[in-house]
């Protein structure tokens, strides 16, 4: 199972430590020079900017819930946090503060997910029979969806007199509960009826409808 998270708005500024390392981010091999390229059109000082994990810079209502910092390396390790700047990094990366909403129009680079979209299809795992639950929002999803493997996307309703409704207010909330009952089993679900399961299982009423995993809340 690999948990895909969007990144958070609201982040916070580190302010000691030594600056990002590009050769050290997810998928150096394959994003490091688009990252260099999107570096030095938004902001070339960004490079000599203190960083920190990137589990501590994102600091929005789901990364709250989650908790990422106080989870185990390993249940660390199955997660990835997109982002229009780095195209995705692990929660250990270590990274500066940095704004760049996803559908801003940078020169020379155009649409940010159009950009990312080769890259990330080269760089990120998709082997048939894997689980990849996705906690992203749509322009996130728009950079990268997988051709092989199981994509779960995890969404959030109410439900009053038998009518459902999408939540917006409450839908980070919730995906980030959701994120953590996942990573906090003792195995990682194999396919979408496994997640289902786990999420059950912690107390959530679920429904698994058109490949994504509906939370009643």
């Amino acid at each position: 199972m690999l948990v895909l998270l969007p990144p958070s708005e609201g982040k916070a500024h580190p302010e000691t430590g030594g600056s990002v390392d590009l050769g050290s981010l997810a998928f150096a091999e394959q994003l490091s020079e688009r990252r260099e390229e999107l570096l030095g059109a938004l902001d070339p000082e960004l490079q000599k900017a203190p960083a920190t994990p990137a589990a501590e810079v994102y600091t929005g209502v789901l990364f709250k819930r989650l908790e990422l910092p106080q989870l185990p390396a390993k249940a660390r390790r199955r997660v990835l946090i997109a982002s229009a700047l780095w195209g995705v990094v692990r929660p250990d990366d270590r990274i500066p503060y940095y704004k760049l909403p996803p559908k801003e129009k940078l020169d020379g680079i155009g649409p940010l997910a159009k950009y990312w979209r080769p890259a990330l299809a080269e760089a990120l795992p998709d082997e048939e029979g894997e689980l990849i639950v996705d906690m992203r929002s749509g322009a996130y999803s728009a950079m990268w969806k997988p051709k092989r493997a199981t994509l779960l996307p995890v969404r959030a309703f109410t439900e009053s007199d038998g009518e459902r409704k999408a939540v917006s207010h409450m839908a980070k909330a919730v995906r980030g509960d959701v994120a953590r009952a996942l990573l906090d089993a003792k195995k990682a679900p194999g396919d979408s009826e496994g997640g289902a399961a786990i999420a059950e299982s912690a107390g959530f009423t679920v429904e698994l409808n058109d490949g994504s995993l509906d939370v009643i809340v």
